[in-house]
Formats: C-alpha cells, structure tokens, sequence
C-alpha cells in the first residue's frame, strides 16, 4: 500500500495512528505530497487533489481519512477500531465526525487568515472560531467518558487537540477545559501518539 501525505495534516496523522495502532504502518509505503505543486500528480488518484489518499495493493485509491482508516481497520486482525454495529459504533463515529469537524474549521480558518488582511472576512473567521470553541466545548463536557476500549472516535480527538497545539497555540483551549486536558496529557503518552508528532509548520 502506499499512503500520499503532507507531514503536517491532522488526517494523515489520524491515518497513521490507526495503522500504527492495528499493525500495519510497516505495511505502507509513505509518499510525501504538496497538493500546492502544480506538477504532482495526486489528482490521477484523487480528483480533489486532498491527502491522506491511500492506494491499495491492488491499485485502488482511497480517501478521506475516515474511509482509509476503516479500510486499515478491515485488514486488521486487532482489536477494532470502527466497533461493531450498536451504540459503541456509533459514539465511535459521532466523537470521529466532531473532531473532523473541529479539524475542518481550524484548517478553513487557517487559510483565510494567510490572505490579505484586507481580503480577509472577519465574519467567516469568527463563524470558525466559534466552530471550534463550541467543539471542544462538547468534547470537554463528556471528557469523563472517554477512558473507554481505543477507537476511531479517541483517536480523531486525540490528534484533533494536538493540531490546535500546533496551529493556534494562542487559542489556549486547555485554559477552560480541565477535564479534556487531563485526557489528553494522557492520550498523548500513547507510542502511535508520540512516534507521529508532526514537525513544526515552516508556513
């Protein structure tokens, strides 16, 4: 298989986590990909020119990240990180969703706040702020149930907080979130977590 990323993405990082975590990173070739560089070719296998996109060993591509890590998970003879169905599954995939989204908002409002100033829409950085605050909001108030079997859903929230670090250190969104703080000092002690720690952004 061969996964195409960018070092910094919170999807790619989801991605590798969960290969990590189900056996098969050694499995997978990683192919570093700038989705800016108009001479690469990622759209032969996305059309939406996005990573993570995996290709499989039949030649498949896959992508979202959601979709490639349960494709990762199917392979694995582990325990699961996409729950039966019932409503482990589906708290699994709620708490995946809300951290995607959170990611999803962080990443839209990194990018207009690199335009212009005077191009920049106040009202649409705002509307993203409140995203993610209102976001981890939600994760803070079921921090306590979090302590459970390792799924998709931990996972995503897992590397959702620590690409804040990374991207909006002055957020400070510990500084109201005991709690959600606590869980991931503990989370991020994890091997899949501190063998993924991306590099700092150099843009």
């Amino acid at each position: 298989m061969k996964l195409r990323y960018s070092p910094t993405s919170p999807y790619t990082r989801k991605v590798t986590v969960t290969a990590l975590e189900t056996g098969l990173h050694d499995k997978i070739e990683r192919v570093p990909t700038n989705v800016d560089d108009p001479n690469n070719d990622i759209w032969t296998q996305n059309p939406l020119v996005k990573v993570p996109c995996l290709v499989t060993d039949d030649g498949t591509p896959l992508f979202d990240s959601p979709v490639i890590c349960e494709y990762l998970d199917s392979l694995s003879k582990g325990p699961k990180m996409f729950p039966a169905p019932g409503p482990a599954r589906w708290t699994a995939l709620r708490r995946q969703a809300l951290a995607d989204g959170i990611m999803d908002a962080a990443i839209l409002r990194m990018g207009e706040s690199r335009r212009e100033k005077n191009l920049q829409s106040e009202a649409f950085l705002k509307k993203q702020s409140r995203k993610m605050e209102q976001g981890l909001d939600a994760l803070e108030a079921e921090a306590d149930k979090l302590n459970g079997p390792l799924d998709i859903g931990l996972i995503s929230i897992g590397c959702v907080l620590e690409y804040l670090d990374l991207r909006w250190p002055g957020d400070e969104w510990r500084k109201k979130r005991p709690k959600l703080t606590a869980w991931q000092k503990t989370f991020g002690q994890r091997p899949s977590m501190l063998t993924t720690v991306p590099p700092k952004p150099t843009t």
